[in-house]
């Protein structure tokens, strides 16, 4: 199926990308993943271990990544950015959605928790650059499935923030 943006709509996705790298980035910078590697002695052998350490780092600054860790920083996974109206139309997608003009995208998460840190992180974004954006929406389908899907439009943003329980 055609699924090809136009100028305008490549426009719009490379705004909505600004936004996408400041929250890859706050996220890492937040809830960063170490691996640390160290030598495991009491055996008597120097065998090599790696262990992840998934603890939440002080909210003021990252942690500095010590001699033998790697920083290891999570993507930003879409699962939906522009869609063609054709495409839009074929899964049933919503006659005005932003998705159609490269306003908005789905992004995947791994349940509630991380939904509403991105959510956040977003909002304090939006606040702290003086922007605005037009949906952040927390969506769950009936199979249990949870997204978030956020939209930026060139102007008149309606800062539009809903829980969807669909």
């Amino acid at each position: 199926m055609y699924n090809i943006p136009r100028h305008e709509a490549i426009g719009n996705l490379k705004r909505l990308c600004v936004w996408l790298e400041e929250l890859r980035r706050r996220y890492n910078d937040k809830y960063v993943v170490v691996k640390r590697d160290f030598l495991d002695e009491p055996s008597g052998k120097a065998e090599r271990s790696t262990t992840l350490d998934m603890t939440t780092p002080s909210l003021s600054s990252r942690p500095s990544v010590a001699r033998g860790e790697i920083s290891e920083e999570e993507p930003i996974r879409i699962n939906s950015g522009y869609r063609s109206p054709q495409l839009n139309k074929a899964i049933h997608g919503n006659a005005n959605s932003n998705h159609m003009t490269g306003c908005a995208c789905d992004i995947r998460v791994s349940g509630m928790e991380q939904a509403l840190r991105y959510a956040v992180i977003l909002m304090d974004y939006a606040d702290e650059s003086k922007q605005e954006f037009d949906e952040l929406l927390i969506e769950k389908n009936r199979y249990g499935a949870i997204w978030l899907h956020f939209a930026v439009r060139p102007a008149n943003n309606r800062r539009k923030i809903l829980f969807i329980n669909a």
